[in-house]
């Protein structure tokens, strides 16, 4: 029986007890504990000699096709005699008789309701000391489909499941060996939420995976409803706006995790699974990166870097250009902006805001909306409002080409929780920029970088690789060298880095024993 790590429930209740040897006493005491619980059934059941039993489940949680078959019928066929009274009885049954895949038996109380309330049902017998609880999961539950939040054009298309027992099952596929570990705990006193920890032993670093259980260990909540709550219960820096860790829907992006000695935690009850300790850098990779032919994978993550420079800084230096530094711009361009913005009443950080804030709503409105309603309100609504705002002389037409291209960079961003956190720090840079022109742009990236030097995941820092520097980190940061080159694991997350032999591949017309073809 897995523990509750949540926060701990009183042992003075009638759950905490021990079951008696009377039926009618043990199924009174439940009676009491799922008071008003319509969904919680208790169905009497006498087997063929005369003994009789209560089985408990509640509705919609258990597999009932499984319930019957395996369960109900052997109990009622099971026992040709009386058996004898005691709690042999139950241990008979979990070991011998019943054929449920999963089942034992327990003299507590505490551990039936557990098991209910956890997907199981409990088979109580007269004049027995013990119940014999079955793991019978099942209901309606989502089955494998594609992710809608990672999009790949090459590679699985798979995603994980809010079942964590489908999401587990995908991890093993993807990672056929006994090495890969996962640790299961409880966390949440009502909601007893199960929460893996899954790493590969022999590759992970032993005080990465203590750290990280011993996190998790040391919540106090009263419901966990998605990884999210775990991910801010966890992290080190709670007040950064940068996110320290890595959440994915896709199996193959965690098992490539795994395989890199980073530590995956599995939340039941939602598909986003996290994992750590992360990099700066990671946060900018996409899985297609590793699936193309490296040149591919390479002209696409420096494309993503060059829009993360577009997605933070361009409105800000629209302001600082516009305000402080004419100078910078060519005379032709310098005349077309101001002839633009000579009928616009506000300054250029107002007239910047406007459209940013219209845009994060448009943005955020077609999040919510319906699926088709939304891509029109969206697409729609930016035309409309950005012709309209033009046309009423509330803002210049430049600066409805600048948000529109820093909306679009921010699209770029492979990693959601790292896109909005630049669409954050994008305002402060805006207000920098309206002061102090591009040395407030200065000083706002001056503060970033302090702050990201100063940031840890797991106790990794977050810009390793560059700071501190490390070498045979460089062949997957700002390029990604080919996958024969890359012999090598991650310095900051391994234990065992060596993940492939250094041996090169053939060259030219080579054959792979040496001889040259003809």
């Amino acid at each position: 029986m897995s523990n509750n790590i949540g926060a701990a429930s009183s042992n003075d209740g009638p759950e905490s007890t021990k079951l008696a040897f009377e039926l009618d006493r043990n199924v009174l005491a439940l009676k009491d504990v799922f008071v008003d619980c319509a969904d919680v059934n208790f169905r009497p059941v006498t087997a063929a000699n005369g003994t009789r039993a209560c089985l408990v489940y509640i509705a919609g949680v258990v597999d009932t096709k499984e319930l019957s078959d395996n369960a109900l019928r052997p109990f009622v066929e099971a026992f040709a005699a009386a058996p004898e009274a005691g709690d042999s009885l139950a241990k008979q049954l979990s070991e011998s008789l019943l054929s449920v895949p999963s089942s034992a038996s327990t003299p507590l109380l505490s551990d039936v309701v557990r098991e209910l309330t956890e997907g199981g049902a409990a088979l109580l017998l007269d004049r027995c000391g013990e119940a014999v609880v079955l793991r019978v999961k099942g209901g309606m539950r989502r089955a494998v489909e594609q992710s809608t939040t990672e999009v790949n054009i090459r590679g699985p298309k798979e995603a994980f499941t809010e079942d964590v027992h489908t999401n587990t099952a995908l991890l093993r596929f993807k990672l056929k060996t006994p090495q890969l570990k996962i640790a299961a705990t409880t966390v949440g006193e009502q909601t007893q939420t199960t929460v893996y920890v899954s790493y590969l032993h022999g590759v992970a670093d032993p005080k990465v995976v203590q750290d990280v259980q011993e996190r998790i260990r040391a919540i106090r909540i009263d419901g966990v409803l998605e990884s999210g709550y775990i991910e801010e219960c966890i992290e080190e820096h709670p007040y950064s706006p940068f996110p320290q860790l890595q959440y994915t829907e896709r199996p193959d992006t965690a098992a490539a995790m795994l395989l890199e000695g980073r530590v995956v935690i599995l939340v039941d009850g939602t598909p986003s699974v996290l994992t750590g300790p992360i990099t700066f850098w990671q946060l900018m990779h996409s899985s297609e990166d590793y699936y193309e032919r490296y040149f591919i994978g390479n002209l696409l993550r420096w494309l993503r870097y060059a829009f993360l420079f577009i997605a933070l800084y361009l409105p800000a230096l629209y302001i600082a250009v516009t305000t402080f530094h004419q100078d910078m711009l060519p005379t032709s361009l310098m005349f077309s902006i101001a002839a633009s913005r000579e009928p616009i009443p506000f300054p250029a950080l107002i007239e910047a805001l406007i459209m940013e804030v219209a845009f994060e709503a448009l943005r955020e409105a077609g999040i919510r909306l319906p699926k088709i309603i939304g891509q029109a309100v969206s697409i729609l609504g930016a035309l409309v409002i950005g012709q309209a705002a033009v046309q009423a002389g509330i803002v210049s037409a430049p600066v409805v080409i600048v948000v529109s291209l820093t909306g679009i960079a921010s699209f770029t961003i492979p990693k959601f929780n790292f896109a909005i956190t630049v669409r954050m720090l994008r305002f402060p840079l805006m207000l920098l920029a309206s002061i102090f022109g591009v040395y407030g742009i200065v000083l706002g990236t001056v503060w970033i970088v302090i702050h990201l030097c100063g940031l840890t995941s797991f106790g990794v820092p977050y810009l390793t690789g560059l700071t501190p520097f490390r070498r045979s980190d460089q062949k997957d940061i700002f390029v990604r060298a080919p996958w024969w080159a890359m012999v090598l694991r991650p310095s900051f997350a391994s234990r065992n880095r060596r993940r492939m032999n250094d041996k090169k591949p053939p060259q030219g017309g080579e054959s792979r024993e040496g001889a040259t073809s003809p």
